[in-house]
């Protein structure tokens, strides 16, 4: 489990719509490549790895932070460690009269215990959202109570997660 970032996007708010890819050096991109398998790399440690001064990679990362390539650091808690063994990926389509409640939708449901991640789609589903929970009746309960109970909702659909391989990219 990912705990929440400090960005408003990672907190279930809204994304800047005016961001634009950055660009990017063969330094920053090394950068990113040892922050990417490290985030609690020290900057001294990063700097060496990477061949630059400290005070050069420290203003670099900076960089980095305030066009938003890095948009911040957590912790990779195991949710079978914490208890919540049971994952899965609940698609959701909300009724056409709730089009204008997207975000909301988005913002309310990013605020749920189980709740991990939420993606906004294009397709037939308006959302996926990756839970984890502690029991397949607590599972039932979120998505009979928190989703179908819910009058912007128009379906839900679960699929049960058996494992989740976490990628190595974007860097």
């Amino acid at each position: 489990m990912s705990e929440r970032s400090s960005t408003p996007a990672a907190r279930g708010g809204t994304p800047p719509k005016n961001v634009r890819p950055a660009t990017l050096d063969a330094i920053d991109r090394r950068i990113l490549d040892h922050l990417a398998h490290d985030a609690r790399l020290p900057n001294n440690a990063l700097a060496e790895r990477v061949g630059i001064a400290p005070s050069t990679c420290l203003a670099r990362v900076r960089s980095l932070q305030a066009r938003g390539v890095v948009r911040g650091y957590f912790a990779d808690i195991d949710p079978v460690a914490i208890g919540r063994s049971i994952q899965a990926m609940i698609a959701v389509r909300l009724r056409a009269h709730a089009r204008g409640h997207i975000g909301a939708f988005a913002a309310k449901v990013a605020k749920l215990r189980p709740v991990l991640n939420v993606f906004f789609l294009a397709g037939p589903m308006d959302f996926y959202l990756h839970v984890a929970t502690t029991t397949p009746q607590e599972l039932r309960d979120f998505v009979v109570v928190s989703l179908s109970d819910d009058p912007d909702v128009a379906h839900t659909e679960t699929n049960l997660i058996f494992e989740h391989i976490r990628g190595t990219g974007p860097h």
